[in-house]
C-alpha cells in the first residue's frame, strides 16, 4: 500500500495538514497552509518550562495550523483524545478500516524510525497514518523523504507520552473538504492577522518578545555552565523543535511569493525577498550561537543579544511596511 500524497516538508504540522488536504482533493502547498493559517509568530514564555528552561516559540501553538487552515478553507476537522492507549488504538484501527487517513500528535522520542541521535522529548510532532499491515502502521511522516512503518506498541507509546504538550492520544480526520480557490481577500486577511501578532503590544509576543529574549540573554554570565545550557536551549527551540527562526521565515516568504501571483497582490514578491534576507539573519544567529555552545568561540551574551535586537528591529520594520501595503 502506498500513499501518493506523501511530500517531504519543512515542518510537521504544516506538512501533515497540506498532505491531508491534498488527499481530499484540495491542492495546496505547505507554504500556503502555513501562511493562510497565520502560523508565523514569536513568543518568549519564561513562566512555561521545558526541562527547567523557558518555552521559546516561533509559531502559533500546536493544532493552530490545522484549525486555522480549516477555518480559511471552510473545511471541517474532527479531533479526538482518549483516556487510555487501548481505546486510542481501537479508534485508530476503526478509522483506518473505514478508509480514513488519520493525523496523529505524538512524541518524537518514542518513534523508532527516527535516528537515535535525533530523538528528544517533544510531544507535538504530527504525522499521518494511512494503513495497517499486520502489527505495523503505515506512516507518512513529512520529515522523511519516504513513507515508513511503525510497530503498534511504539506508536501507542508515542501517542500517550507524558509531559509538556502531552498528546493524550490525539487523532484527527478531515470530515469535509473546503474550497479549492484562494482569493486575494482571504490571503490579505491572513497576512494582516500575522502582522497583528508580530506587532502585538505584549512584551512577550512578536518583535517585543524577541527584544525581551535579548534582554535576558545579555544578563547571562559567560562563565556559568547554566548560560551555555540556556543559549543551547534557544537553538534547540529554533532549529530542532519545528523549523523556527530562519526556517519559518523562508516558509512564510514562499507563501508571500505564491500569493504574489494573485490579482492585485504583485507587490508581495518584494516582501518575500525582504523576508528571505531576515531569514538569513536568523540563520547567522543560529550559527554564532552553535559555535559558542560547542566551544569553538567564547560564549558572548552581548554579541548574541545584539543579533537578536537587530532581528527584532528588522522584523518590526518589515511587518509595519507589510501592514501598510495591504491597508
Amino acid at each position: 500500500m502506498t500513499f501518493p500524497h506523501h511530500r517531504h516538508a519543512a515542518h510537521c504540522e504544516s506538512g501533515v495538514v497540506s498532505n491531508l488536504v491534498c488527499h481530499h482533493g484540495v491542492p495546496i502547498t505547505e507554504a500556503m497552509a502555513f501562511g493562510l493559517s497565520a502560523a508565523l509568530s514569536f513568543a518568549y514564555l519564561p513562566f512555561i518550562k521545558l526541562s527547567g528552561l523557558p518555552l521559546i516559540a516561533y509559531r502559533q501553538p500546536p493544532r493552530s495550523i490545522i484549525r486555522g487552515l480549516g477555518k480559511v478553507l471552510e473545511a471541517e476537522f474532527r479531533f479526538e483524545t482518549f483516556r487510555n492507549p487501548a481505546a486510542g488504538q481501537a479508534r485508530l484501527d476503526e478509522l483506518l478500516a473505514q478508509g480514513h487517513v488519520v493525523g496523529l500528535q505524538t512524541s518524537v522520542y518514542w518513534l523508532p524510525y527516527f535516528p537515535e541521535d535525533m530523538r528528544f522529548h517533544f510531544n507535538a510532532h504530527n504525522l499521518l497514518v494511512y494503513g495497517k499491515e499486520g502489527n505495523d502502521y503505515l506512516i507518512s511522516d513529512p520529515v522523511g523523504e519516504q513513507t515508513v512503518r511503525c510497530d503498534a506498541a511504539s506508536l501507542s507509546r508515542a501517542r500517550f507520552a507524558k509531559g509538556v504538550l502531552a498528546p493524550r492520544g490525539l487523532l484527527y480526520t478531515m470530515q469535509k473538504p473546503g474550497v479549492s480557490t484562494i482569493t486575494p481577500r482571504v490571503a490579505r486577511k491572513a497576512i494582516l492577522k500575522t502582522c497583528r501578532t508580530m506587532l502585538a503590544p505584549l512584551p512577550i509576543i512578536g518583535v517585543r518578545g524577541i527584544k525581551m529574549l535579548a534582554n535576558r540573554v545579555v544578563r547571562l554570565d559567560p562563565a556559568a555552565h547554566r548560560s551555555s545550557l540556556f543559549v543551547g536551549h534557544i537553538i534547540r527551540m529554533q532549529e530542532e523543535i519545528g523549523t523556527g527562526g530562519a526556517g519559518f521565515r523562508f516558509l512564510y516568504a514562499a507563501f508571500l511569493q505564491e500569493v504574489a501571483s494573485l490579482s492585485g497582490m504583485e507587490m508581495l514578491s518584494g516582501f518575500s525577498d525582504r523576508l528571505m534576507l531576515i531569514g538569513d539573519g536568523w540563520r547567522a544567529f543560529a550559527l554564532a550561537t552553535a559555535r559558542m555552545v560547542k566551544g569553538r568561540d567564547a560564549l558572548n551574551p552581548v554579541t548574541l543579544a545584539d543579533l537578536l535586537r537587530d532581528l527584532s528591529r528588522q522584523e518590526e520594520v518589515f511587518f509595519r511596511d507589510l501592514k501598510t501595503a495591504l491597508n
